[in-house]
């Protein structure tokens, strides 16, 4: 029997394949291929990166990074320096106001239409009716005891004359200057107030009255019409017109 000296085979040591042993292995490779550097600039508009790529199989540092062109910022930046030192020096008060003018309008007020006049011919039958009526409403508003009484004659011209505090002509009267002014035209001269007429005439009673007579109260005075009728200048607003006697109980007096 034949005996064998050939001793057994070991397998060497082996690092131990992991899947992050696979993905080392692919980075690696893929940087082998082609190798970047970039370089930042700073620059006065921003910043600008260089991208570089560098050609497979170019030699590397092994282990360690490759070192970065060093870069001139004050070059780069000196443009931008310059221009902030050359600029204008803007500045403004701490009391400053912010103001506005307003321009001044004018308002524009458009011309009135111009008014149309339309004339109408008016018959003269209507023209007589009109008048007719107007006399009617005139006699109506005089009493009968107008006629023939020469103090009611002369007063019934001023009827529509405006009550004036004061006053003695016919452009405006009191009561008192109104009954003056209408004796004075029959040359009959009397006192300017009421109370100092009454004093000047006669009382009489109310059933002794003739139209002409006077008629007073305290503060006024009139000039009776006959019946249930005076004429007088009343009051401010007012004008001198006949009217019923309104007075409770008045002083009826006679001039002359």
């Amino acid at each position: 029997m034949t005996a064998s000296a050939v001793r057994a085979r070991h397998r060497s040591a082996r690092r131990p394949v992991t899947p992050l042993t696979d993905f080392a292995t692919a980075a690696t490779g893929s940087l082998a291929q082609v190798g970047r550097r970039t370089a930042v600039v700073a620059a006065s508009t921003g910043l600008m990166v260089s991208v570089v790529a560098v050609p497979a199989g170019a030699a590397t540092t092994s282990g360690d990074q490759a070192a970065l062109p060093s870069v001139d910022t004050a070059a780069l930046t000196a443009s931008a320096k310059t221009a902030l030192e050359t600029a204008p020096v803007v500045t403004a008060p701490a009391d400053a106001a912010w103001t506005f003018e307003a321009p001044a309008a004018t308002a524009v007020v458009p011309e009135p239409e111009p008014v149309r006049v339309v004339e109408r011919t008016v018959s003269r039958s209507a023209a007589r009716a009109t008048v007719e009526t107007a006399a009617v409403e005139t006699a109506a508003a005089v009493p009968q005891s107008v006629a023939g009484n020469a103090v009611l004659e002369i007063a019934a011209r001023y009827v529509g004359t405006p009550y004036v505090s004061g006053g003695t002509t016919p452009d405006g009267f009191d009561c008192s200057g109104f009954v003056s002014y209408v004796y004075a035209q029959l040359g009959i001269s009397l006192p300017r107030t009421s109370s100092a007429i009454k004093a000047a005439g006669t009382v009489i009673s109310a059933a002794d009255a003739q139209p002409g007579d006077l008629i007073w109260s305290p503060g006024h005075i009139s000039i009776y019409a006959g019946g249930d009728q005076q004429i007088d200048s009343p009051r401010p607003g007012k004008t001198i017109q006949f009217r019923s006697i309104w007075q409770s109980s008045p002083t009826y007096i006679r001039i002359g």
